[in-house]
Formats: C-alpha cells, structure tokens, sequence
C-alpha cells in the first residue's frame, strides 16, 4: 500500500467529487501514480465501512457499471454455482477479505467496533459488505479487491471484458 501525495489525494477529490472520507492509503494505482483503489478505514464516524478497497478511477467505475447494467451479475451468480472450483474460489477470496479487514484494523478501532456492536457484521460480511458469499453484490468492489490484492470475480471480468486494458491505457 502507498501513502497519499498532495497530488494524488486532488486527483482522489476529483474522481470522487467529494473530500474523501476514512482513506488509508493507496491500494492499487498506475504506473503513473493516479490512484485507481482506495484502502479505506473500517470505521468512519461511528458507522461501519465493511469495505476495505474502494475503486476510485472513474474509467474503471463507468466501464463496469455498463457491465452491471447488461446483467452481468446473474451471468456470474450463476456461473459461482456451476463452476465448483470457480465457487471455492470464490468464498476462500471472501474468507481472505474478511480477515484481512480485521487484521488491517487499529486495536482503537476494533475496539469501538467491539463496543458498538458491529463485531459480528465484519466477520459475516464480505467483499461489498455482502453476507450471502454465494451471490456477488457489487462488480465495482470485486475489481477493487482484484486490483488490490487479486480475486477470481476480478479475473474473469478481465478475461471476458477487458478491464486490464482500461488500466494500461489510463
């Protein structure tokens, strides 16, 4: 992971079009420097942020978003139940998220978490805060976590749509 530039944190606010929020640091960027997924802080003022990587490039975020609306996320719901070792894959890619979430957690922030009540929701949800493993809630999370640490939903959307090449061209 790579700590923020002044530079970079200005390109992070015009991707977002906001003041970003509860940002770690830089998960995944180009070979440039432009920072295209967020590692984000599991507790943002008070409330859980069960997502530990946030896909910032706008490129990528509209690229995906037409892959979202053509019904792709049933496509591959029902390829997670067809495909045995695709399914494995899969729930061990949430297992990881999960407990990489935890372990990337301040003792502070796990405590107040603890103390809020919110310790079952981040050991139950995964990738995009989804508690049924089987199902895929958001493509936009799962290439986030692709870029950042590599999953099997973000490799088949690469093998079948692309998306690498979006990243070699920005």
């Amino acid at each position: 992971m790579h700590s923020i530039s002044d530079q970079q944190l200005a390109l992070i606010r015009q991707q977002l079009g906001r003041e970003p929020r509860g940002i770690v640091g830089i998960a995944a960027s180009t070979k440039e420097g432009v920072p295209l997924v967020l590692k984000m802080r599991s507790l943002v003022d008070d409330k859980p942020f069960p997502t530990l990587y946030w896909l910032s490039s706008k490129d990528l975020h509209k690229a995906i978003g037409q892959i979202e609306t053509n019904g792709v996320v049933k496509q591959l719901e029902q390829h997670i139940q067809d495909d045995e070792v695709f399914r494995s894959s899969y729930l061990n890619n949430h297992k990881q998220y999960v407990e990489e979430r935890w372990q990337a957690m301040s003792d502070e922030d796990k405590s107040r978490i603890d103390a809020l009540g919110f310790t079952d929701l981040f050991h139950r949800y995964g990738i995009g805060g989804i508690a049924q493993w089987d199902k895929v809630r958001c493509l936009h999370m799962q290439y986030a976590h692709h870029l950042a640490v590599d999953n099997v939903v973000g490799q088949w959307m690469d093998e079948k749509f692309g998306l690498k090449e979006l990243i070699i061209n920005s």
